[in-house]
């Protein structure tokens, strides 16, 4: 059976889960996902359930810091920048394209062109499925807290 034809970064995520060995389902909407409210309006599921991503810089080393939050939580920086052990600082939509390749509204917690440190929120772990963006303001796929972990290589922390 044929797939259904995605948008160029949403077939990159796909390709990047494949490499991992998951062959997930991207499933692109009609109405964006870009928020944790949209997506989950637009999946069926519960807000708490988005892994949602978002990029922040180290700022004295630069690197791309990823922090996988529930969609339900805020990120409490200075918490994450006690973990990391460097400051935290907002990423312009320049540094998030240059460093994910991706846009923001629909950065994956996969395929970035720069591996970032990774953080993800200890919250996920109470859901049996979460969703996460595909690339585009409009794709996402499901997953496990479990697979989550295991194709970001990230750290398990309280990020509230």
């Amino acid at each position: 059976m044929a797939e259904p034809p995605l948008r160029a970064s949403a077939d990159r995520v796909r390709q990047a889960l494949r490499a991992f060995g998951h062959d997930v389902q991207v499933v692109e909407f009609a109405e964006t996902t870009r928020t944790a409210a949209e997506a989950a309006a637009a999946i069926g599921c519960a807000v708490a359930q988005i892994a949602k991503s978002l990029i922040f810089r180290a700022a004295s080393s630069g690197r791309p810091v990823l922090v996988i939050a529930s969609g339900a939580n805020r990120v409490n920086e200075k918490t994450v920048a006690a973990v990391l052990g460097e400051k935290l600082e907002r990423a312009d939509a320049d540094f998030v394209r240059a460093k994910t390749g991706f846009a923001i509204g629909g950065v994956p917690p996969v395929g970035h062109r720069e591996s970032p440190v990774t953080f993800i929120d200890e919250d996920l772990r109470q859901f049996d499925e979460i969703w996460a963006a595909a690339g585009t303001p409009y794709a996402v796929f499901r997953l496990t807290p479990a697979d989550l972990v295991s194709l970001t290589g990230g750290t398990v922390i309280a990020i509230r």
